[in-house]
């Protein structure tokens, strides 16, 4: 009977666990068939299994050796800020302690030493035109460039723009290996990149990583160009590895193709911690081809202010996420003249989404004035498209040449030697005549008055003036000499890049 027992308590246990088994089954099947059909993918898969599985691996070997001989390492150094006797600042203090007093405190032994700085740069031709960040040169006295084989150049600065960070220096030659552009529209958010350039003063270096975001926002050329610049940031964010000294190197594809400029990094240590930022190819070879034939950039305008987001709750100060609302079109511009109006909605450029302000710069300054653009755009929910022909600053589409000077309102000229020696400086400009412009506006400089520096810079001939006045972002002060009179005087002058909205 005990047996029997057993027997039935066996028999039982054995139905029960089957009969959980079974239903435990079919009730996991029946979950998965709801939550993943695999005879109908997602509509965000579409594409990716046309070939027949899932990507293979990805090889680096053929980018990296295509690109690195391209990559160049830059040295600058600056020279110690230095003024003789005649030229010495008068200190407001000077009355009480005597004008050395604070030199004496505050300028001590390391004043007088150079100031020495590396990062990387780009071959953009086989004649020695190199690309690189505007904050890798800006204020040196000396650029040094050294090639992937170890040979090294003296490099001339020839133009820069504050704006999109972006210079060009130039080496003499020829047949230098240089980085073929590739299409920073067709980058894709995962798609695997590599960082090429000289970090912490290494030999080059090569890094790799994804895409993680586009358009990208961050506010550090608008600190550098100041308030009121009209700065370009339309970064495309990686997770390869970059430090300090990769800023002007080369962001590749898979292909070898440069693809951005590697500009900064998000780190709450000044080194590498995940994010890494660089600009978009397509913007780069515009500025680059601006900057090189014409000396300033061909900037173009939409002519418009986005609308502010009154909600709190949201990072962004501007309306935008699916589109970019309009807050304000300018007068007398490319948007005005297209017939668009408060309250719309842009939503694409050339029939490409736009989803953000940044987006829309970064689009925006791909193209040059004069150039015509299809916008299309909701107003009172129907979606309409304008093509509009885009304008420069000044509200036309002429080419505008070098004018880094002609904002300031003045005729200059070089310091003869003879004058030079007279007046008992190295060299300077003198102002020979003033009109409208900045220096009448803002200062009381006179005819006559000699510069003999801007920018913390040595100022010896116009063009020294002009390049200074070009790395200067939105102010910048000029010192300098009445011939006669004691003392330097200096002057603040603001509102350098001052510009109307895309």
């Amino acid at each position: 009977m005990k047996a029997k027992h057993i027997l039935v308590m066996i028999l039982v246990s054995a139905v029960t666990a089957v009969t959980s088994v079974y239903f435990y089954s079919k009730y996991t099947r029946s979950n998965q068939l709801i939550s993943q059909n695999q005879a109908q993918l997602p509509v965000n898969y579409a594409g990716l299994f046309d070939g027949g599985g899932t990507p293979g691996p990805v090889d680096f070997e053929g980018a990296a050796a295509a690109s690195t001989p391209a990559v160049v390492h830059i040295k600058t150094k600056t020279n110690p800020t230095q003024t003789n006797n005649q030229q010495k600042k008068r200190s407001p203090f000077g009355d009480m302690f005597g004008d050395d007093f604070f030199d004496d405190f505050f300028g001590g032994p390391n004043s007088n030493r150079p100031q020495m700085a590396s990062g990387s740069g780009v071959f953009v031709s086989g004649d020695g035109y190199i690309v690189t960040n505007n904050h890798v040169i800006d204020g040196a006295d000396e650029v040094t460039v050294t090639l992937h084989n170890k040979k090294q150049y003296k490099a001339k600065v020839l133009a820069t723009d504050v704006n999109t960070d972006l210079a060009v220096v130039k080496i003499e030659g020829s047949g230098f290996p240089y980085l073929l552009y590739g299409n920073s529209d067709e980058v894709k958010v995962g798609q695997w990149v590599l960082a090429i350039g000289y970090p912490l003063t290494l030999e080059t270096t090569v890094t790799a990583g994804i895409v993680s975001a586009k358009f990208r926002f961050l506010g550090i050329n608008q600190r550098k160009a100041g308030r009121n610049a009209n700065v370009v940031e339309s970064f495309i964010q990686t997770d390869a590895a970059v430090n300090q000294g990769n800023s002007g190197g080369a962001l590749v594809n898979t292909s070898g193709q440069l693809i951005g400029i590697n500009a900064a990094i998000a780190s709450p240590t000044g080194s590498y911690a995940g994010y890494s930022y660089a600009i978009p190819v397509n913007i780069v070879k515009k500025v680059i081809d601006d900057l090189i034939k014409f000396g300033t950039v061909q900037r173009a305008f939409l002519g418009i202010r986005p609308e502010a987001n009154g909600d709190e709750g949201t990072d962004s100060q501007i309306k935008e996420g699916d589109g970019v609302v309009v807050g304000e079109v300018m007068t007398n511009s490319a948007a005005e003249e297209a017939g668009l109006k408060k309250g719309d909605k842009i939503i694409k450029l050339e029939n490409k989404s736009v989803t953000t302000w940044a987006e829309l710069v970064g689009t925006v300054a791909s193209y040059r004035p004069g150039q015509k653009l299809a916008v299309t755009y909701l107003r009172a929910g129907k979606e309409s498209t304008t093509t509009l022909t885009l304008k420069n600053s000044s509200g036309n589409t002429e080419i505008v040449k070098t004018s880094a000077l002609d904002k300031l309102g003045a005729e200059f000229e070089t310091l003869s030697s003879a004058k030079a020696k007279e007046y008992g400086v190295e060299g300077g400009v003198s102002v020979k005549s003033l009109t409208d412009g900045l220096i009448a506006d803002q200062t009381t400089i006179k005819k006559g008055f000699i510069i003999v520096r801007a920018g913390g810079k040595a100022v010896k001939t116009v063009d020294d003036l002009k390049l200074a006045i070009v790395n200067a972002g939105n102010s910048i002060i000029i010192e300098g000499i009445y011939p006669g009179y004691e003392g330097v005087y200096q002057y603040a002058i603001n509102d350098l890049k001052n510009e109307p909205e895309p």
